[in-house]
C-alpha cells in the first residue's frame, strides 16, 4: 500500500527507531507490581507474544501503548536463549517456566507460551514466509506484507550454517524426489530448501521480543507478569458494546485497571495467541451464551463461533539413534512436497539415555492415562542400536507435518481462571484428507531414511520399520496403540500423532473478526494473532504471525491518522 500516509508513517518510524532501546528494555519493561492501580493509554495490547511485540512496537511510533504480558523476560533464561535449552524448556513444568503444558482431549501433549516473545521463545526456531498464494488468500497487500517480513527479518532471522545431519537430510530429500533444490531462502517454494532460523550461528535465540527494539521507548510501557482477567466494556441501549479497558492482576495478587484515553481511534487489541485470545474473549463475555452463563460469566455478546475452528497440524516423527556424531540443530532444511506434507529434521539436542530416563520416571503417570503398551527396556533399546552404548548416543529426528489441516475442533472454558488451560479438541485426522497427506508424507520419510546420505548415520540392520516400532514403544502421547499400527500406515499416523505447536483458529476472520481484524459486534476491539487463521501459513507460522503484527500495526496507524485529520 503506497499511500502518502504510510510513507510518512514509515519515515517517522525510521526516525523514531534511531533512539530505540536495546533489549532487555530497562526503561519501559518492568514488573506489573510497579503499575498504578489505574491508568490510561491510547492502545492496550494484550499478549506480548509473536504478534503482540511487533504490533506494540509499531503502534508506539504515533501513540501511547501499553503491552501486557503474563510471563517474564526471555533474556535471563538459558533454556530460552540457547539452542541447547530447547528440550529443557518444554520439559520444565514449574509455574515460572516459559512454556505451559497442556494436553488436548485428543491425548496429544502440547504447550503454550508464558514469556515475552511468546511462541518464538519456546519453538524450534524455523523461519519461513507464507506462500504468495496464502498472502493473496488472506487479503493482505503483497507489497506491505513483504516489507513487513523484511522489517521482522532485520532483527530476528538468520540463514543457518548447514552441517552434517542437515546436509544429509537435504540430500536425502532430493534423492526422495522432493525437488528442485531451492537453495537457502525464506520463500515458500515446492521442493527442498534451507530456510531461516531465529537462532544465530552461536545458537542464541532471537525472539519476537527483540522487535521491541524498534519501539519508541518514550511511548511504550511493557508490564510483565500481568495476567489479564477480562476486557471491560461500556454498554448503552441501541448501541454496540464498546471495549474501553482491561482488568489485570499482578504477581502479588493486586488488581489493576487500564482504560482507553479519549479518542475515536483508540482500541484494545488481543494478541494472546490461539488459546489465549478466544479464552479471554469468553472470559470477557463474548462467546457461546449457554457455556458462559454456566460459569457465571456475564454475556456481553453472544457469539457461538468464538473457540470454534481450532486446528493443529498433525505431526509424526522418527527418532533415529545415530551411529555418527551429529550437530546440535533444530529445523533448518525442509522438504515442501507436492502431497501436502512438509518434511523436516533436527539433531543432537537430546540423548537416547534421556529418552530412557524420561520413560523410567514417567511410566506410572503414563500407565494411568494410556491404554497399556510396551515401555522399552534397556535391552529393547540396545536391540535397536545393535550393541551401541545408549548413554552416549545422540538422536537425530526426522518428521512430517501435514499442511492445512482440514480437520477442525473447538475450545471450551473449564473455569474463570485465565491462567488455567481451557479444554481443547483438535480432532486430528477427523477429515480423511489429512490422513491421506500423512501417509504420503510418511512414504517420503521412508525414502529419505533409505537414502544413501541418511543411511550412513544408521546403525547396522536399522530399518524404517524398526524405527517405527521404536516410536510405537514410546509414550509420546496419551493415545492407545493398536496392533494394526505395525503394518498400517494410516493407523500408525493416528497412534503416533504429535504436535509441532502450530495450532491456530478460534477467532477466525469472517466468523469472529472482520477483514480488518475487528471483533464483529463490538467496537474498539481487535484480535491480531494466529487465532484468526484458518490454515497454518507455510512450514512454520511464526514469521507470518510476526509479519501480521507489523502489518496490522501500520494499518491501524493509517486508520488512526485518517480519523484524526
Amino acid at each position: 500500500m503506497a499511500s502518502a500516509t504510510l510513507v510518512s508513517l514509515g519515515i517517522f518510524f525510521l526516525f523514531a527507531s534511531s533512539f530505540a532501546e536495546q533489549a532487555p528494555y530497562t526503561s519501559f519493561a518492568r514488573n506489573a507490581t510497579s503499575a498504578p492501580l489505574l491508568d490510561y493509554y491510547d492502545y492496550v495490547v494484550i499478549g506480548g507474544g509473536t504478534a503482540g511485540c511487533a504490533l506494540a512496537a509499531t503502534l508506539s511510533a504515533s501513540a501511547k501503548v501499553l503491552l501486557l504480558e503474563r510471563g517474564g523476560l526471555p533474556y535471563d533464561n538459558p533454556n530460552v536463549t540457547q539452542i541447547t535449552g530447547f528440550a529443557k524448556s518444554l520439559l520444565d513444568t514449574s509455574p515460572t517456566s516459559a512454556s505451559q503444558p497442556f494436553v488436548s482431549t485428543d491425548g496429544v501433549f502440547n504447550h503454550r507460551a508464558r514469556v515475552l516473545g511468546g511462541g518464538s521463545a519456546i519453538n524450534a526456531g524455523f523461519y519461513t514466509r507464507a506462500s504468495a498464494e496464502y498472502v493473496r488468500g488472506a487479503g493482505w497487500d503483497p507489497q506491505l506484507a513483504r516489507e513487513s517480513y523484511e522489517w521482522v527479518e532485520r532483527k530476528v532471522a538468520h540463514l543457518p550454517r548447514v552441517q552434517q545431519w542437515q546436509a544429509a537430510m537435504r540430500d536425502g530429500l532430493l534423492d526422495a524426489g522432493v525437488a528442485p533444490d531451492n537453495g537457502a531462502t525464506y520463500e515458500h517454494l515446492i521442493g527442498t530448501k534451507v530456510g531461516g532460523s531465529i537462532f544465530d550461528e552461536d545458537g542464541v535465540r532471537h525472539t519476537a521480543a527483540d522487535l521491541l527494539e524498534y519501539a519508541d521507548p518514550t511511548k511504550i510501557t511493557v508490564y510483565l507478569h500481568a495476567t489479564v482477567h477480562r476486557i471491560l466494556f461500556s454498554t448503552s441501549p441501541g448501541r454496540k458494546p464498546k471495549a474501553n479497558g482491561v482488568f489485570f492482576r499482578d504477581s502479588n495478587g493486586y488488581n489493576h485497571r487500564v482504560y482507553l484515553k479519549r479518542g475515536v481511534a483508540n482500541e484494545i487489541i488481543l494478541s494472546a495467541g490461539a488459546l489465549g485470545s478466544p479464552q479471554l474473549l469468553m472470559l470477557s463475555g463474548i462467546g457461546p451464551g449457554p457455556e458462559l452463563r454456566a460459569l457465571g460469566i456475564n454475556v456481553v455478546l453472544e457469539q457461538p463461533l468464538v473457540g470454534q475452528g481450532m486446528s493443529d497440524n498433525p505431526t509424526n516423527m522418527l527418532l533415529i539413534p545415530s551411529s555418527r556424531p551429529v550437530e546440535i540443530s533444530l529445523v533448518q532444511v525442509v522438504g515442501i512436497s507436492d502431497v501436502g506434507s512438509y518434511i523436516e529434521a533436527a539433531s543432537g539436542f537430546i540423548e537416547l539415555s534421556s529418552i530412557y530416563d524420561f520413560i523410567q520416571h514417567n511410566v506410572d503417570v503414563a500407565n494411568k492415562t494410556v491404554a497399556p503398551f510396551m515401555i522399552p527396556t534397556n535391552q529393547s533399546i540396545q536391540q535397536i542400536l545393535q550393541g551401541s552404548k545408549a548413554e552416549n548416543t545422540r538422536l537425530a529426528v526426522v518428521l512430517q507435518k501435514i499442511m492445512g489441516p482440514f480437520s477442525t475442533g473447538y475450545m471450551e472454558l473449564l473455569n474463570k481462571d485465565p491462567e488455567s488451560n481451557p479444554r481443547v479438541t483438535f480432532n486430528y485426522f477427523k477429515d480423511e484428507r489429512d490422513l491421506t497427506r500423512c501417509v504420503g508424507g510418511m512414504e517420503i520419510l521412508r525414502k529419505v531414511v533409505r537414502s544413501r546420505a541418511v543411511s550412513e548415520f544408521l546403525f547396522p540392520f536399522t530399518s524404517f520399520e524398526s524405527l517405527q516400532r521404536f516410536m510405537l514403544s514410546l509414550p509420546i502421547n496419551l493415545r492407545g496403540r493398536h496392533v494394526a499400527s505395525a503394518y498400517s500406515m494410516e493407523q500408525y499416523c493416528r497412534d503416533t500423532v504429535m504436535t509441532l505447536w502450530h495450532y491456530h483458529g478460534g477467532c477466525q476472520v469472517g466468523r469472529v473478526v472482520d477483514s480488518d481484524y475487528r471483533v464483529i459486534g463490538v467496537d474498539s476491539l481487535r484480535v491480531v494473532d494466529g487465532s484468526t487463521f484458518y490454515y497454518s501459513p507455510g512450514t512454520n507460522p511464526q514469521a507470518t504471525v510476526m509479519m501480521l503484527g507489523r502489518y496490522m500495526g501500520q494499518m491501524i496507524l493509517q486508520h488512526r491518522n485518517n480519523k484524526t485529520i
